[in-house]
């Protein structure tokens, strides 16, 4: 016999044995083979799901990041643009506070020499009288050493003194 031209009871052998092989396949490992190959099936279909979830997820995540970071972007700024404000308030205050304690010790020293100034005149006037008088004293004391002259002197005053 040949391999390329089989005999009929080599074929019948072979057919039979095919059937018994199928039939042992069929009732014990067909069920576990196909059970295994669902559950497999199942568990790479789970997995994708999963996957796409967690894609969605991810995607979900960060559109909301990026909102958070707009939106911290947007808090920043506004934070800055009410520092800058309140910078340029206390510094205008500060300014302000500045020009007004300057005009107000200019008006204080304006104030002090004015009554230096006065007190200064007024001193001077007070030691040039007690100069005149002490001058006077002297003068007179001199002129009127003699009695004639105090008589003369008394004279030429009531003459120059008129009684109303």
């Amino acid at each position: 016999m040949s391999l390329i031209n089989p005999g009929f009871g080599l074929i019948i052998w072979m057919t039979l044995a095919f059937g018994i092989l199928l039939f042992v396949l069929a009732k014990f490992a067909w069920k576990p083979i196909m059970a295994a190959l669902k559950e497999r099936e199942d568990s790479i279909e789970n997995a994708l799901l999963a996957a796409e979830k967690a894609q969605q997820a991810m995607e979900e995540l960060k559109l909301g990041n990026e909102k958070l970071m707009q939106e911290a972007q947007i808090e920043r700024d506004t934070i800055l643009k009410e520092a800058r404000k309140l910078k340029d308030v206390i510094l205008n205050e500060a300014r302000e506070k500045s020009i007004m304690e300057t005009k107000n010790m200019i008006q204080s020293a304006r104030e002090q020499i004015t009554t230096d100034k006065n007190a200064a005149l007024a001193e001077i006037k007070n030691t040039i009288a007690s100069y005149s008088i002490s001058i006077a004293e002297k003068i007179l004391r001199e002129e009127l050493k003699d009695k004639s002259r105090q008589m003369a002197y008394a004279e030429k005053l009531l003459k120059e003194t008129s009684l109303n």
